[in-house]
């Protein structure tokens, strides 16, 4: 992506349906694996998002299904939003207004930096690079709209 399509208000940017397709490569062991499904961002009583992801992940050729949810939770500046787990930990902050945001977390021993491109209104991609004693992982996910 060569240019960032700004995003004023990220809740509702990705509020709807999304199709996803992740490659996960992990680079000390040379192996790669691949994720396609859907993501749904459906509202929440306060404001924020539900996000649910599921489809089929494939690694080492065997194929199994998988799913996460996430909160995307209003933040205290407008148009952005906190990320949490499902069980209300913080994972990551969420700021699209140039439409390029980068941030980082921190799992374990491991560093999860993230960086979020927004292509048009209807395709962002993500890529999380993930280094640290238990991994070395590069993980690149493009979303575009369900119509």
């Amino acid at each position: 992506m060569g240019e960032f399509w700004p995003v004023p208000d990220v809740l509702a940017f990705l509020a709807g349906q999304w199709r996803v397709e992740r490659t996960v490569r992990d680079l000390a062991n040379r192996e790669h694996g691949e994720f396609r499904g859907t993501t749904e961002f459906g509202p929440l009583d306060d404001g924020g998002l539900l996000h649910r992801e599921s489809g089929t992940f494939v690694w080492q050729g065997v194929p199994r299904p998988a799913e996460r949810t996430l909160l995307f939770l209003p933040s205290r500046e407008p148009g952005t939003t906190d990320v949490r787990f499902a069980d209300g930990r913080p994972f990551h902050d969420l700021d699209l207004t140039s439409g390029r945001h980068t941030t980082a977390h921190p799992c374990s021993a491991d560093l999860y930096r993230g960086e979020f491109t927004v292509a048009d209104a209807d395709h962002w991609r993500t890529v999380w690079r993930v280094g640290g004693p238990a991994k070395d992982l590069v993980l690149t996910t493009d979303y575009a709209r369900v119509a």
